[in-house]
């Protein structure tokens, strides 16, 4: 049964949606279209690219996600001189690392613009903090920046939608103003982005299934904020919650897999093996138990 799908963000929690993906395709289902912010846009353009459940298990448990924390040369050089330039370029890794490795697998599909995938199989989630909007990739990169879409490398869209504000560097992108925008993870606006695949009137062309790494809305835990720092990080977590928790309030929740992930943070690179096993394994649970229940 073909169906579409939309994936929220994550870090590397993400390895979970290989273990549920595996348990949907088992189960008979393909998808049609696919969308996704931050790491969920990268596990949407691995599907949409035609990768295989096993082939990105092989993918994401060989790799060393580490590789992505790629500050400048001359840093490896004065550690330090990160926290005092953080200031000005606003973030403390480059992310070309990232860029550069979802170009060589995207490529070893075939794809490498979005000319290389079927019209409207991918949409990818960013936030640009210049203009103060939720960028649709690639359906907003004509009509807001006078971009060709079908010449816009997809490697790059998924690294917009995954840059982590204030780790990652934000990526600028020219316009149709003189003013480069400021492009950030998606998640800052909207980090389950099932929205995209509605059509205006919010009717659905086909069954969507999402998946959340998180617990329903009204399951979040209750966070402890004892100083100015943890405030700043509840702040950041109530916008990327607020707007997705009110949106799936409104639509019917059922047709969301959600995926808790305790004990293992957005951006916890050094994973050991048996992290990875555990977060794939907790990913098929949680699918086995939903989909029996699932009603298209």
């Amino acid at each position: 049964m073909r169906i579409d799908g939309v994936f929220s963000g994550g870090g590397v929690k993400a390895l979970a949606f290989v273990g549920a993906l595996q348990v949907v395709t088992e189960k008979g289902y393909s998808f049609e279209r696919v969308a996704g912010t931050s790491a969920g846009a990268i596990t949407a353009s691995l599907v949409a690219a035609g990768y295989k459940m096993d082939e990105m298990e092989n993918i994401l448990r060989e790799m060393k996600f580490d590789v992505f924390v790629d500050p400048p040369l001359f840093e490896r050089f004065l550690p330090f001189a990160k926290w005092l330039l953080l200031y000005f370029r606003m973030g403390l890794y480059k992310g070309d690392q990232l860029e550069k490795w979802l170009y060589k697998k995207l490529g070893e599909k075939g794809v490498y613009t979005f000319s290389d995938l079927p019209l409207g199989s991918l949409k990818v989630i960013c936030s640009d903090l210049t203009l103060g909007r939720i960028m649709v990739i690639p359906d907003d990169l004509e009509p807001v920046y006078g971009i060709d879409p079908m010449k816009f490398s997809v490697a790059k869209a998924v690294r917009m939608s995954a840059g982590l504000p204030y780790f990652f560097m934000p990526v600028r992108l020219q316009g149709k103003s003189q003013v480069k925008s400021l492009i950030v993870d998606g998640g800052l606006l909207s980090n389950f982005p099932i929205w995209v695949l509605e059509t205006r009137e919010g009717n659905r062309i086909r069954p969507i299934l999402g998946m959340k790494l998180s617990n329903p809305p009204n399951q979040l835990p209750r966070r402890k904020i004892r100083n100015s720092i943890e405030m700043f990080h509840a702040l950041f977590l109530t916008m990327k919650q607020a707007h997705d928790a009110r949106y799936i309030s409104k639509s019917t929740s059922a047709d969301v897999l959600f995926i808790p992930v305790k004990n293992i943070d957005t951006t916890d690179f050094y994973l050991s093996t048996d992290q990875k096993d555990e977060l794939i394994q907790l990913g098929r649970d949680y699918a086995e138990n939903f989909i029996t229940k699932w009603k298209k």
